[in-house]
């Protein structure tokens, strides 16, 4: 046979399981409050510190990368060209 919790009519205990559970909800709106304002505060710096998207980081990336190669084939294309009328002023 299963034990039986027994209930009682006692205001004192009823008042007590009243308390504990409002105090309850009032821990979880304060979390949620905390949250929220957390969450705006989180948001507020960022906002200030002016990061960059990840899209618009990568694109400039790729661009910067593009430049590069560009500048290196310019740089051996003005190497070649500058040998070649090194060669043609020596002669």
């Amino acid at each position: 046979m299963e034990p039986v919790m027994a209930q009682t009519d006692n205001p004192f205990l009823d008042g007590m399981a009243k308390a504990f559970t409002d105090a309850a909800g009032m821990a979880q709106g304060l979390r949620a409050e905390i949250d929220t304002f957390m969450r705006q505060r989180l948001e507020r710096l960022v906002a200030d510190m002016d990061f960059v998207p990840r899209e618009e980081f990568e694109a400039v990336k790729a661009m910067a990368a593009k430049a590069r190669a560009e500048n290196e084939a310019l740089a051996a294309r003005i190497a070649a060209l500058e040998s070649g009328s090194d060669s043609k002023s020596s002669t």
